[in-house]
């Protein structure tokens, strides 16, 4: 018959509920982003390392951006115990409010290497037409 050693037993129970820690962070998992501002347009990238593309949606809600959602796991746990996970997993979402002189119609987003990037086109600044003032005599 084999004996358990005392450390093997306790360790697990130890970091049982360190196991479920990443899902409870992915519940509040918002990725990391900058940004940034040029003469013609707002720039926001967003990082999403191991988001496919699919599997985020971009939107506009009034006044904000908002960029929603899921990293998916793909590991399996069948047969392996975890001490701890630190990789999130699970549904994100980040708003940005928008500057009153962004478009929200002229958005251009591209994605490539787990970095989303959003280009919110600036409204063109409209020249005060020249307005003459009559004087009138008193």
């Amino acid at each position: 018959m084999v004996e358990k050693s005392h450390t093997a037993g306790w360790l697990p129970s130890i970091y049982d509920p360190l196991r479920n820690f990443g899902s409870r962070v992915a519940d509040w998992f918002a990725p990391r982003s900058d940004a940034s501002a040029m003469d013609d347009f707002y720039e926001i990238t967003v990082e999403l390392p191991g988001v496919r593309a699919e599997d985020v949606d971009v939107s506009i809600d009034g006044d904000n951006l908002v960029v929603r959602g899921e990293k998916k796991s793909e590991r399996e746990e069948s047969g392996r115990t975890y001490f701890f996970s630190e990789r999130e997993y699970g549904s994100f979402q980040r708003t940005f409010r928008l500057p009153p002189d962004a478009d929200g119609d002229q958005i251009d987003a591209q994605y490539s290497d787990g970095l989303l990037q959003l280009k919110i086109a600036k409204h063109k600044a409209q020249k005060p037409e020249e307005k003459k003032i009559s004087i009138r005599k008193v």
